[in-house]
């Protein structure tokens, strides 16, 4: 009895910590505004897209961000990732060029790479992206959009420094979708972003199950990943974990990590960097930027955490002329 008693009054505790700790968390949160700026040096250009943006980081005075570059096509499965430099925190931009093309006939990634993102560790730059291949059976050798075959895959690329050479590890993905019909990400993975929380590296993607398949965007899920080294292996949390959130993009705050979804243009915040449903905060945010990438100073020095989101690139839907923008976050 004493031990259920015992036990009773430190679910109490947690509880009531954990509400306590949620009512500050809205407090950081409410109220939060978008700012935004064009950018120079890879903003609107007549005829090319620039979309997808990597979360930024920042080497001595200079800041990088990674994104998919294609000409003359909307935003889909096409392009190759390029990378671009700024000394004024992301308003002007110098773009450096293509870091990594077409993988080789025949792989994951021979069709298109896209959605970048970067993490710095063991003395390296570790760029993870998205690779799709033609739809197989296509006599054409074309990738058909909205396939039911498992097409898509995160790839990994590596150098000493944040401007390249960048090269493939292998020509095989770091992380595939899964098997099992039944499961969040049978159909779909996507869009990598990386954070390193104790001892781990954490990879988040978003995923589509093949129940839902081609009923689109608002049936994808965050899922997780993890890894005792940036190469791997990964091996994937079974379970989403949120609902609505196509676009991911999550950032360190304070001892948790905070996420904003998509979808209901919400922001959410997991103690654990997991329980996003349990922790859910639902601080509505208006003008939300799209396809987000955030300035995360915890990327190249894992120490820095918790100092939050300030800055950012996003991007903006223009038909075949997609582009970058810059986001600031104010608050009241």
């Amino acid at each position: 009895m004493k031990a259920k008693i015992l036990l009773l009054l430190v679910l109490t505790i947690m509880t009531t910590h954990l509400s306590a700790q949620k009512t500050d968390l809205k407090k950081d949160f409410s109220g939060w505004q978008f700012k935004y700026d064009k950018v120079k040096g890879i903003g609107h250009e007549q005829g090319c897209t620039r979309r997808d943006p990597s979360d930024v980081i920042k080497v001595g005075n200079t800041c990088y961000v990674y994104y998919t570059k294609v000409y003359g096509r909307s935003p889909g499965y096409w392009g190759t990732l390029w990378y671009a430099t700024s000394v004024d925190n992301g308003f002007t931009w110098k773009e450096q060029g293509e870091v990594l093309g077409l993988g080789e006939k025949g792989t994951f990634d021979s069709q298109a790479t896209f959605t970048p993102n970067i993490i710095f560790a063991e003395g390296k730059y570790w760029l993870y992206y998205t690779g799709v291949k033609p739809t197989p059976g296509n006599k054409e050798g074309k990738f058909e959009n909205n396939s039911t075959t498992d097409i898509t895959a995160i790839g990994l690329a590596v150098s000493d420094s944040p401007y390249g050479p960048f090269k493939r590890l292998s020509n095989q993905p770091v992380l595939k979708v899964s098997a099992e019909p039944d499961k969040f990400d049978s159909y779909r993975i996507d869009d990598a972003s990386l954070l390193y929380r104790n001892g781990l590296y954490w990879l988040y993607y978003k995923g589509r199950s093949r129940i839902h398949g081609n009923q689109g965007p608002r049936f994808t899920r965050m899922g997780v990943a993890f890894s005792k080294n940036p190469q791997g292996p990964f091996i994937k949390l079974d379970q989403p974990l949120m609902a609505e959130n196509h676009e991911v993009m999550i950032w360190p705050h304070k001892t948790g990590v905070a996420t904003l979804a998509s979808f209901s243009s919400t922001i959410e915040y997991a103690a654990d960097g997991i329980d996003f449903y349990t922790d859910k905060l639902g601080v509505k945010v208006e003008k939300r930027p799209d396809a987000p990438g955030a300035y995360r100073p915890d990327l190249t020095n894992p120490t820095v955490v918790g100092e939050g989101l300030k800055w950012g690139i996003g991007m903006v839907h223009n038909g075949t002329e997609a582009y970058l923008i810059r986001f600031e976050v104010i608050e009241k």
